[in-house]
Formats: C-alpha cells, sequence, structure tokens
C-alpha cells in the first residue's frame, strides 16, 4: 500500500532523511521509532507531499505521490493526524468531525460515520458542542483521530499519537489504535512510545539520524538487545 524507495528529503542545508527505503503492506500495523529528531514527523509530511523530495520516490497504492496535493491523497485514503493534533480550536467538536469529511457527498453515511466515532470517544459525545480549543490534550487527540477517521482512511497515518498525554489516556489512544487496525484500516505509527507501538505493531522500523538503522517483526524488536538498551529502558 505504500512503499518509500530511496527517499531523501531536506530542510534548506540540511538533510533531514537520507534515502531511506520502507513499505507498509495492506491490512498492517507498522510503526515507526526513533528519538526526538531522527527524522520520523519529516518522514510523515513526506509521504502525505506536504514536503518534497530531493531525491527517491514514495508510492501509495503503486503510483507515486509526486506532483500530487495533500488534498488529492487524503481523497485517496492517505490521511493523516499530525504531530500537535491541529484541531480547529474555535470550531466545535462535531464541526471538526464534519470537516474531516469535507471531501465526501454521501450524507447518510457521514451521519453513520459520526455515530461510530462517538462510539469509540464517548467523551466526545457527551461534549459535541463544545469548542476544540476547550478541550484537554488527550480529548484533542481524540477529536483529531475521530476526525481522520470520518475521511474513511484506507491508510492512516499517525504522528506521535500519545505525546504529552496522561498515562490513562495514552492507555484509550492505543486501544483505539488497536481497535481501528481490527476494522481493517492500515496503519502507519510514529511513535516515541516504543514499548507500547511495539506491543501493537506487526512490523517496525527504527530511524536514526535520518537512517533506517533497523527492521524487522515488532515482537522481535521487543526482544532486541540493541533497541531496549535505547528506547525500552533495557
Amino acid at each position: 500500500m505504500l512503499e518509500l524507495r530511496s527517499v531523501e528529503v531536506g530542510y534548506g542545508g540540511i538533510v533531514a532523511v537520507k534515502g531511506i527505503d520502507l513499505r507498509v503492506d495492506a491490512g498492517e500495523l507498522v510503526c515507526l521509532i526513533g528519538s526526538n529528531g531522527a527524522g520520523k514527523t519529516t518522514t510523515m509530511k513526506a509521504i502525505t507531499a506536504l514536503l518534497a523530495l530531493r531525491s527517491g520516490d514514495i508510492l501509495y497504492q503503486g503510483r507515486s505521490v509526486a506532483g500530487r496535493g495533500p488534498w488529492d491523497l487524503a481523497g485517496e485514503g492517505l490521511v493523516m493526524v499530525p504531530e500537535g493534533r491541529g484541531v480547529f480550536a474555535r470550531m466545535s467538536i462535531v464541526e471538526n468531525l464534519q470537516m474531516g469529511a469535507y471531501l465526501r457527498d454521501d450524507r447518510a453515511e457521514i451521519v453513520n460515520d459520526l455515530d461510530r466515532v462517538f462510539g469509540l470517544f464517548p467523551r466526545l459525545a457527551e461534549r459535541r458542542a463544545q469548542l476544540a480549543g476547550t478541550l484537554s490534550g488527550g480529548e484533542q487527540q481524540m477529536l483529531a483521530m475521530g476526525r481522520a477517521l470520518m475521511a474513511r482512511p484506507r491508510l492512516l497515518l499517525l504522528d506521535e499519537p500519545s505525546m504529552g498525554l496522561a498515562p490513562i489516556m495514552v492507555d484509550r489512544i492505543f486501544e483505539v489504535i488497536r481497535q481501528v487496525h481490527q476494522q481493517g484500516i492500515t496503519v502507519f505509527l510514529v511513535e516515541q512510545n516504543a514499548g507500547r507501538a511495539l506491543q501493537i505493531a506487526d512490523r517496525a522500523y527504527v530511524m536514526e539520524s535520518g537512517l533506517i538503522a533497523a527492521s524487522g517483526p515488532a515482537r522481535d524488536m521487543l526482544n532486541e538487545e540493541t533497541v531496549r538498551q535505547a528506547y525500552l529502558g533495557g
């Protein structure tokens, strides 16, 4: 479903991603772990055409993303929940969710999908008229994920969904990611909480200084000594 071929991305004179190869197959949950500054978010922005490539290519469902806008990719089911959530602060919860369905015209199904999102996140249902900017960080993360689901993603990209959240909220977010994957949505997860990410993923990549340092089945990574020392506290 997604393939990165020798992808290089940079900002000005800085090369942040240095010729990486990566793939996500249909139906998988794949995670990309690494420390701050490793190039994970830059990779996500390149996949969604928010950053241009210096070299290499990115294929989504067999077609290059080059020359296509983020809105084009979203319309084809490539949807990202960005780092920092990016909710529309002065719009209500319902309005934010409706923005996720902006490219759709199947009104009856949009209503059904709203109900599904509220089923996943009952707290949002209780506060549906509340302005997004007044929500807690965890509630905003729920809203950002719900908004992405309203776009009916085929491939859902999640950039640091647990960042800055209380442990109980982290538990809820990872449970929803697991449920979404079980419903048949392919997931590519960027996450600093390596232990939690590896517990739910099928496969994993480790990124260091703009390069893929290791890859393999997620369960094997949990027991890999170098990974444990670097990301799981030994």
